[in-house]
């Protein structure tokens, strides 16, 4: 309702106000005391965060790095939100950030070339953006959130030194026009997007991928710069990678682009965005909110028959990481899933951070209570893989 998203806005706006007038180096120390506190009394942020490192399998992190990681990327994002109120009064912005290499970029822009940028959610994900347009003229793409209030005060920021964010709908064709008359475009394209029909790995998984930085530079002939930022004593320094030409296929280019932010993430792992849903594989047409899960793990009963049911399952997870603990002796008919052997219920008991799903068929609630400290989101049991199915789907 309207006037709900308008007094959030006020309360928010009311909290926000001091906020405004305190150094950096201040609220990066409050930032950390409250992530602390969303990592320990916010169980889905610290589920989810734990879940996507442990599914990070290029980082190798063993189970006891993965809690320690998880706080800390959550204390990143917590300074990001306690500097938007700060970054709203900031004027001169390039007192907390520095690029250090601005001229791949300029030298462009000067010469009347467009330039897109390609970013992710690291450290503060909006500092390199208004550095940039504080030096060239560029526009972004913003996704608006529901409370439209809220949504124009961050716009606001974002646009406070001449840049424009324009809404995901018809982007292309306008980005292509602003591209065609000389100016930079910013991309932060490091979220899951099931409905983008482009995958590729990465941290050692496979995600889906909007490549319209490709189609943009394939069609205007413009490069890709891979705009990295990094949270250095409490300031920022940005990094532009060498220009990417479109000189091979769209895939080539986009593997090439993630490839290089990959490697920054690698760097710094606790200043990326570890509570997006960065593997997520489904669309919200087939199966219940509840029942969508990037990592599932099954639980089963000395029973052949409940395993015939697997090419169904995978029929609706096609993607997803599903591990199966299986009694010895059984052996199930599809090798499509990761298997573990298990003679008591006690060696089901493992610790792994993947699973954001478990579904027990043998009903025993130490499982549950196991996994739900771990990452769990969801804990479901079921008497037969037929009676999950029929509830999963919509």
């Amino acid at each position: 309702m309207p006037f709900v998203s308008f007094l959030t806005y006020l309360i928010l706006r009311c909290i926000a106000f001091p906020l405004q007038f305190l150094p950096y180096s201040l609220l990066h120390h409050m930032g950390n005391g409250l992530g602390a506190l969303v990592f320990h009394f916010y169980p889905k942020y610290r589920k989810r965060a734990c879940s996507n490192l442990a599914l990070a399998s290029s980082l190798q992190l063993t189970p006891q790095q993965i809690p320690p990681l998880a706080k800390r990327a959550i204390q990143s994002k917590s300074i990001t939100a306690l500097e938007y109120p700060r970054l709203y009064r900031e004027r001169e912005v390039q007192k907390v950030v520095t690029c250090q290499n601005p001229e791949v970029a300029y030298e462009l822009f000067q010469s009347g070339k467009g330039v897109i940028f390609f970013s992710g959610h690291q450290a503060n994900w909006e500092i390199g953006f208004l550095e940039a347009t504080q030096r060239m003229a560029g526009v972004a793409i913003g996704r608006p959130i529901k409370n439209s209030y809220l949504y124009r005060w961050v716009i606001s920021i974002r646009e406070k030194y001449g840049a424009h964010i324009i809404p995901p709908q018809g982007a292309y064709r306008h980005l292509l026009h602003y591209l065609k008359k000389g100016r930079f475009v910013g991309i932060v394209g490091d979220q899951g997007m099931p409905n983008s029909k482009f995958s590729s790995l990465f941290l050692g998984r496979e995600a889906w991928t909007s490549p319209l930085p490709a189609l943009l530079s394939k069609k205007s002939g413009a490069p890709i710069i891979v705009a990295t930022t990094l949270r250095e004593k409490g300031k920022y320094l940005v990094h532009y990678s060498s220009p990417i030409w479109p000189t091979g296929s769209v895939t080539e280019q986009m593997r090439e682009v993630l490839g290089l932010f990959e490697a920054s993430v690698a760097q710094r792992p606790h200043e990326w965005l570890w509570t997006h849903n960065r593997w997520k594989q489904q669309l919200p047409d087939r199966l219940k909110k509840c029942f969508r899960h990037d990592s599932i793990a099954f639980i089963f009963p000395n029973n052949l028959e409940m395993l015939s049911w697997l090419s169904q399952i995978r029929k609706y997870y096609p993607r997803e990481q599903i591990t199966l603990f299986i009694p010895f002796g059984l052996e199930p008919a599809s090798l499509e899933f990761e298997i573990q052997f298990y003679h008591d219920i006690k060696e089901v008991l493992v610790i792994d951070y993947r699973f954001k799903m478990i579904v027990d068929f043998v009903h025993d609630k130490k499982i549950h209570k196991h996994f739900s400290r771990l990452s769990a989101l969801q804990t479901h049991s079921f008497p037969h893989p037929r009676e999950f199915l029929l509830h999963a789907c919509k």
